[in-house]
């Protein structure tokens, strides 16, 4: 970033010490020690509920440390709040970004920009979002309304915000959970351009390829303890896994043929709109069979959201059908969908999967409340509803301090643990799983993986879309690809089929629509 920029003095080195953070008793940060120097890109990378969020947040100034310190240039900080932390050059782009929907990307960068003029504030705006933009060579429009930006397009808006300040280090929290494969490349090249530039970077991931891709070196979490620090010339995937999770790591599943005969989900000539009265979803048709996990592969945008929201009740289907085991459930609401078998994973967890003010086991029973094994007329059954809480917990290795706490509460990666134990506790039909993995680290990766293909043995259909290739290939047993809200074809994912799925993806129709 140009020097005219920066107004607070170059962060070159910066170390927290000792730092310890406990919650209601449970200790999140146990001594951790971390260094950064100008020209780094640091990977903090660890388990859900490591402690990487809390550790950065109290760098932030949002957390106060129990005990420890940071030091800046060697000399000791108590970083009282974000702005203060602005001030002393440190800026953080969260994992759910903070931006007001319905303002343009010049009002959102506006209220974060700590010099904006009183009297006519556009000019001097533009200006610096065209020199950042320049900077890093990338594209905003500052006259475009949030609401209307991608994900990717919104996390540049978001690091403008946090860079418009003069800011030395940055902090981004899983920045690439809900990038496409393009926007996490466009991310990466920028980083690089930063690192040239002398500033320092800390990328919270769980993602091992991600971290062995950009970083320089990382620094690793467990259970609230650094477990190591490494240059990344120095490791492998798998190295960097057994120390996230303390032992071997499986990065491929054994999926066993099984033969395909009863239909399950049914959806014929499918049009759905999206939120501006446009076609997402054109004429669809595809089956799902009993034992088999059916794949939806794209890039993210393609009709894939609108399609699973009409499947599960959340959006209207504008013509078409759709059948679960022969009964139509065109149009009918979520809740009458579930009763017939349908359960949800959705893409987003938090609008979608909880309510973040309920504690933890009233979240658990979503859906389900109505169920006798949770009723106790004319009341909730609160014991047993406690008990398949903990339960669900236990099984799906959720880290929470209790089940009383506010579900918002959880780091991601264990809101989605608990949305999917929820989800499949009740053994459905059809599991509708929108990009499950998504904020999963390694080792809880390998467990849901292993849960999906325990529901395909076990007589249930999986319904399964993600923009990770390699997890679509070794999952499903059928992978159809979309495109503009066309369906490009439908294959087998073995691995000669690989670069037809990725042409596919990008709108190229397949050689035959089934596979053999």
């Amino acid at each position: 970033m140009p020097s005219s920029n920066v107004r607070h003095p170059i962060v070159r080195q910066l170390e927290m010490i000792n730092i310890t953070k406990s919650f209601q008793g449970v200790v999140v940060n146990d001594n951790v020690n971390l260094e950064l120097s100008s020209g780094c890109i640091l990977g903090l990378l660890g388990e859900n509920g490591a402690g990487k969020t809390t550790l950065m947040n109290i760098l932030y100034g949002l957390y106060q440390p129990d005990a420890g310190s940071i030091c800046i240039n060697s000399q000791p900080v108590r970083i009282k709040s974000p702005t203060h932390a602005m001030n002393l050059g440190i800026g953080m782009v969260h994992q759910h970004f903070m931006l007001i929907g319905n303002h343009t990307v010049a009002e959102n960068i506006a209220l974060a920009y700590t010099e904006t003029p009183f009297f006519f504030p556009q000019t001097e705006i533009r200006g610096k979002i065209k020199t950042l933009a320049e900077s890093f060579n990338f594209e905003v429009d500052p006259d475009r309304e949030i609401w209307q930006l991608s994900a990717g397009e919104q996390q540049r808006v978001e690091i403008i915000k946090a860079m418009i300040n003069g800011t030395s280090v940055l902090i981004l929290d899983e920045p690439t959970s809900v990038l496409t494969p393009q926007e996490t490349r466009d991310l990466f090249r920028m980083l690089r351009r930063m690192k040239k530039k002398k500033h320092a970077v800390i990328l919270i991931s769980h993602k091992l390829e991600e971290i062995l891709d950009i970083c320089d070196e990382v620094l690793v979490l467990r259970k609230g303890r650094v477990a190591g620090r490494t240059n990344l010339d120095q490791v492998e995937k798998r190295d960097l896994a057994r120390m996230m999770v303390g032992r071997e790591v499986a990065f491929s599943v054994n999926r066993q043929p099984i033969a395909h005969k009863e239909i399950v989900l049914n959806v014929e000539k499918l049009k759905v709109f999206n939120d501006k009265g446009l076609t997402a979803v054109d004429g669809v048709s595809f089956q799902v069979f009993r034992n088999e996990i059916f794949g939806i592969a794209g890039v993210s945008g393609n009709g894939q959201k609108e399609l699973i929201e009409a499947i599960t009740g959340l959006r209207p289907v504008e013509s078409g059908s759709l059948k679960i085991n022969g009964v139509e459930i065109t149009n009918l609401d979520p809740k009458t969908i579930f009763n017939h078998g349908v359960a949800h994973v959705p893409e987003e967890r938090i609008k979608f999967g909880i309510a973040p003010g309920l504690c933890l086991y009233d979240n658990c029973i979503l859906k389900q409340h109505h169920l006798a094994k949770f009723n106790k007329p004319p009341f909730l059954a609160y014991g047993r509803i406690k008990e398949h809480a903990r339960d669900l917990v236990s099984k799906f290795q959720v880290k929470t301090p209790s089940l009383d706490i506010a579900t918002g509460h959880l780091s991601g990666g264990n809101i989605q643990k608990l949305i999917i134990g929820r989800e499949i506790s009740e053994k459905p039909a059809l599991l509708v799983a929108s990009h499950p993995t998504h904020g999963l680290d390694v080792g809880a990766t390998e467990y849901l993986r292993h849960q999906l293909l325990d529901i395909r043995q076990e007589g249930g259909s999986v319904l399964l879309v993600s923009e990770d290739l390699d997890e679509i290939m070794e999952l499903c047993d059928r992978v159809a690809v979309m495109f503009q809200g066309n369906l490009m074809g439908i294959v087998d994912p073995d691995v000669s089929r690989k670069e037809d799925i990725g042409l596919m993806m990008a709108g190229t129709p397949a050689v035959s629509k089934e596979p053999g």
